[in-house]
């Protein structure tokens, strides 16, 4: 290991990434630097499966909670926050260990991001309104109409990056899959000089492992957890509302849903989500090394 700069751990959810991580960081003196768009917020660590205060305590973590869930923070955002992260371990020494689901992150990381416009005020608040009295599926059929390529590279249900494509187009007459077509820059990682793993579990032995992760959130307290989310009466349209089972959740609470359904659809949405991973791992990771979860 000590001829690579350092380690891209990537994989679907549920399937062992933060145990290895923390085998690897303990073996070879490292540093866990987080690679999912949702284990950032401070106030889901139950909800979105965040290592605990003991792992922590093991090996040093970066990234992990460090964002507010009404903030709305952006693959551009942990970039920035990466380069810091990641200038402060090899000051150190040690050697960072990328971990993570978010595909987006791992390329932004070896292959930096496309420029991207800014939006006026005035625009975000317009179309905002416009989600929240249309509906999402209204948005994502303009966005067929004006951008049939960013429109089929989303699930009609993204309500976050619908806005936002939805948002460039209007401040900019440019549809966004034409921005990110561009030139990209502000890679941080040569990925010749990292050991790029992806773990690739069986389909159905991780079906049973997400079936029983919702089984432990329950039982460590993430009805609580949610609790608090609903007090900070969050908008719908924002990045940490995508944290899976957290709309369920909130629906059970509210008395508008049975605590099993709940449980169900949270299952039912983690399985999709680990299917798309699946798919994007397939098609964006052909050079890395597939290792088989246990």
């Amino acid at each position: 290991m000590a001829e690579h700069g350092a380690i891209l751990l990537a994989g679907p959810t549920a399937s062992g990434k933060s145990a290895l991580a923390l085998t690897l960081a303990e073996t070879y003196d490292g540093v866990v630097i987080n690679a999912d768009s949702m284990q950032v917020y401070g106030e889901m660590r139950i909800l979105t499966a965040r290592p605990g205060p003991d792992d922590e305590a093991r090996v040093p973590h970066r990234l992990y909670g460090h964002v507010a869930a009404r903030e709305g923070y952006s693959v551009g955002r942990w970039l920035e926050d990466a380069a810091a992260a990641l200038a402060e371990v090899r000051q150190s020494g040690r050697l960072p260990i990328f971990v993570g689901g978010t595909g987006l992150y791992f390329k932004a990381l070896t292959e930096g991001l496309s420029p991207m416009p800014s939006v006026p005020a005035a625009v975000r608040e317009r179309v905002r309104a416009r989600l929240e009295a249309e509906g999402v599926r209204a948005l994502h059929a303009e966005l067929e109409a004006r951008d049939p390529a960013s429109a089929a590279a989303l699930p009609a249900t993204d309500s976050q990056r619908i806005v936002r494509a939805i948002e460039v187009l209007e401040a900019t007459g440019r549809p966004l899959s034409a921005w990110q077509s561009g030139a990209r820059q502000g890679a941080l990682l040569d990925p010749a000089w990292a050991r790029r793993i992806v773990l690739w579990p069986d389909r159905e032995a991780l079906k049973t492992r997400i079936d029983a992760r919702v089984d432990e959130m329950l039982a460590e307290g993430v009805l609580e957890e949610v609790r608090a989310v609903a007090r900070l009466d969050l908008n719908p349209a924002l990045p940490a509302y995508r944290a899976h089972g957290l709309r369920a959740l909130l629906a059970h609470i509210r008395g508008e849903m049975s605590l099993s359904l709940a449980a169900d659809t949270m299952r039912e949405e983690t399985r999709r989500y680990a299917k798309r991973q699946f798919t994007w791992f397939r098609r964006q990771m052909a050079g890395w090394e597939r290792l088989l979860a246990q």
